[in-house]
């Protein structure tokens, strides 16, 4: 593990200043992708299945008031909300209901979809330095060779070229993490924005079906 390590530092400190940079997009990286993991796979992550589960009965019983204590009770997630939001309005009618949950969804999405993109841009933004890296060193092995010793050029220009590769592996590396984690957090998100979909249609037609049962909260009845 020693080895591994002071291999990497070695090969780090050899790639020259186009190094640094594509730290600071690894860095970026790690930050964003720590962040979106939190939020997509515990924050905002439910069970979607076993929370309409536990909600159908309520509403099959026309039970407002149970369906919306059942929906404050569990975590606060943008599918938990925008259920809520339209059974809060249930009492208004149907295009109230809709128009609710379309807002909550409007409201919650950019939760879950924020800053994902990110990494497609550190991805491609690393991949560049490293080639940029690479350019650059070429062009300073080339220099130092035109006005060395011609006994010296061979060691020179393979010095020259291990730091432009060193650059450029390191920069495809955090590129190729950056680009992965991409595809994998955006293939989450569209996930949830479709469950979100999916069951706001399937609780406003639970809804319409048992509108008749419908008893209205006991906080609007007193009013």
């Amino acid at each position: 593990m020693g080895g591994f390590i002071g291999g990497l530092m070695k090969s780090y400190n050899d790639g020259g200043v186009g190094m640094h940079f594509i730290l600071i997009c690894l860095v970026f990286t790690l930050a964003v992708l720590i962040d979106r993991v939190v939020v997509l796979y515990l924050k905002a992550n439910i069970d979607k299945e076993a929370f309409l589960r536990g909600l159908k009965p309520h509403i099959y019983a026309g039970d407002l008031d149970k369906a919306i204590a059942f929906c404050a009770a569990q975590k606060k997630t943008p599918l938990v909300s925008v259920i809520k939001a339209g059974l809060i309005n249930v009492p208004k009618g149907e295009e109230d209901v809709q128009a609710a949950m379309d807002e909550a969804t409007l409201r919650e999405s950019p939760r879950i979809e924020r800053r994902t993109g990110y990494l497609a841009m550190l991805g491609n933004v690393s991949t560049l330095l490293g080639l940029l890296g690479t350019i650059i060193g070429l062009i300073h092995a080339f220099g130092a060779v035109a006005n060395a010793n011609p006994a010296d050029k061979a060691t020179i220009l393979a010095n020259s070229i291990s730091e432009a590769m060193n650059c450029t592996a390191f920069g495809l590396l955090v590129g190729i993490v950056a680009l992965v984690m991409y595809s994998v957090l955006q293939g989450r998100t569209q996930i949830m924005v479709d469950d979100i979909n999916e069951s706001s249609v399937s609780v406003l037609n639970l809804i319409v079906a048992n509108k008749e049962k419908m008893r209205m909260p006991a906080t609007l009845a007193a009013e």
